[in-house]
């Protein structure tokens, strides 16, 4: 059995508290461990600096992408890596060109409209995974949420500024319109959504209708609006075929087989 390798001294108490007041934390965990190998193997003081620096760096970027995760407030976690593009019915190079991001960059929307478990909601998150990796930030909505932050909101009459902070988000996403009837509190949500982000941020819907239909879910005065300004600037992906999910079931793909 292998030795297990000494462990590195410990910092010199005055160099750790330099280090904390700096706000260095990931220097401070691999300082020890560089100077030892660095004493060890003779570096150049400058490659020291250099792999202490580099460590920093790639800490504040690991934390950082937790921390745009975690707001985003994605449903399931999935991202690319699971997907199957010739599953989709979306076309590959639709697919790869939404893979970009560049429609972000240009405060572009997305709509992705068709039946249920045709992988509406995993295209838009896995997107939205891609995204907040390219350092972007990222809100997720199902359209109950956004009626619930206007009720939240209404009572102080603050909901344009609940708004404003939701767009600081380079891409809103609001998932499965059409799934269940949308109250007052839903449309006038989504409608300011869109409204405030036009021309400034990228919009993402899902929904089993086209959005031409939505005034069969809210006014036809305020679903016109919305969608007038949703898909000034928007690529529409529709959806078809059997449900996924369904298929998957079927063929005994859902579940881990029971031994």
């Amino acid at each position: 059995m292998t030795a297990a390798a000494p462990a590195p001294p410990p910092l010199d108490p005055g160099l750790e508290q330099l280090l904390r007041r700096m706000r260095l934390p990931h220097m401070r965990r691999l300082a020890p461990e560089v100077l030892a190998t660095a004493k060890a193997q003779r570096w150049d003081p400058a490659e020291v600096l250099r792999a202490l620096l580099a460590e920093e760096v790639a800490g504040r970027d690991r934390s950082s992408l937790a921390t745009r995760r975690a707001r985003a407030a994605f449903p399931t976690g999935k991202t690319f890596d699971a997907w199957d593009e010739t599953l989709s019915s979306v076309p590959a190079p639709t697919q790869a060109a939404l893979r970009t991001l560049e429609w972000v960059g240009r405060h572009e929307n997305l709509v992705v409209c068709g039946p249920s478990g045709t992988g509406k909601t995993f295209l838009l998150e896995a997107l939205g995974q891609s995204a907040v990796e390219a350092g972007k930030n990222v809100a997720w909505f199902t359209l109950e949420q956004v009626g619930a932050l206007v009720r939240r909101h209404r009572a102080d009459d603050s909901v344009t500024k609940a708004i404003a902070r939701v767009l600081r988000a380079d891409l809103v996403v609001v998932d499965d319109i059409g799934l269940l009837p949308v109250g007052p509190d839903a449309a006038e949500g989504l409608y300011r959504l869109v409204d405030a982000a036009y021309e400034r941020r990228s919009v993402a819907v899902s929904s089993n209708l086209h959005p031409s239909a939505f005034d069969e879910l809210m006014p036809k005065t305020l679903a016109t609006a919305t969608v007038d300004r949703l898909m000034h600037h928007a690529h529409v992906c529709q959806t078809a075929g059997e449900s996924i999910r369904l298929t998957q079931a079927v063929a005994g793909q859902g579940v881990v087989p029971l031994n």
